[in-house]
């Protein structure tokens, strides 16, 4: 089982590389979002996402329900 943490996109920081700055409980970090963004989703709509984090990887988005969810289980 992997670990997931809750965050939310709040900016792209290097499009080129598929690189955001995700909040996490107040603590901002790069992390890579390749694999959320495909035809239907671009980069740049997903500022505002919230995702579940893993080793620097945006793994999947989530809604803001679960994302709360998540952070109060840990």
């Amino acid at each position: 089982m992997c670990l997931g943490i809750p965050g939310q996109i709040v900016r792209i920081s290097d499009a080129a590389n598929a690189l955001g700055i995700v909040d996490v409980s107040g603590v901002r970090r790069e992390i890579n979002l390749v694999c959320i963004v495909d035809e239907d989703h671009s980069l740049e709509q997903c500022v505002g996402d919230w995702v579940l984090v893993h080793v620097g990887f945006a793994m999947s988005r989530i809604d803001a329900a679960e994302a709360a969810k998540t952070a109060l289980s840990q």
